[in-house]
């Protein structure tokens, strides 16, 4: 699978600064609503509440996990995400690990190193 594959998925998460105007966290969350995305932010330990702490948390069906998170923190999104079933990460630059792609190699987790704001701009 290509992460412009992604792409035909609607429900997706974004994982990381999705408050932080500054952040591509931010930047990524609102470009999928634009598009017509159903995309909802989750930044763990976040205090406010128009984000959720968890993917847990998320109400609805998620298709695909955008990980834009520090690694240490990733790893336990991407566990969460699998646990719910979720079989795409798209796992934005600075975010991947060795750790967290060997756990999504494990699971059989379709994870891609690539961006959600370039592959939105083709």
């Amino acid at each position: 699978m290509e992460a412009n594959e992604f792409l035909n998925y609607k429900n997706w998460i974004v994982a990381g600064s999705v408050l932080n105007e500054t952040k591509y966290a931010y930047k990524i969350l609102n470009a999928l609503k634009a598009k017509g995305y159903n995309v909802i932010g989750v930044k763990p330990k976040s205090e406010d509440h128009k984000v959720y702490n968890s993917v847990k948390d998320v109400p609805h069906k998620i298709d695909v996990l955008d990980l834009c998170i520090n690694p240490v923190l990733g790893i336990y999104v991407v566990k969460e995400a699998v646990d719910l079933g979720i079989d795409k990460i798209l796992i934005q630059p600075g975010a991947e690990s060795d750790e967290i792609i060997n756990y999504c190699k494990e699971k059989n987790i379709s994870a891609i190193k690539g961006c959600a704001l370039v592959e939105l701009s083709k």
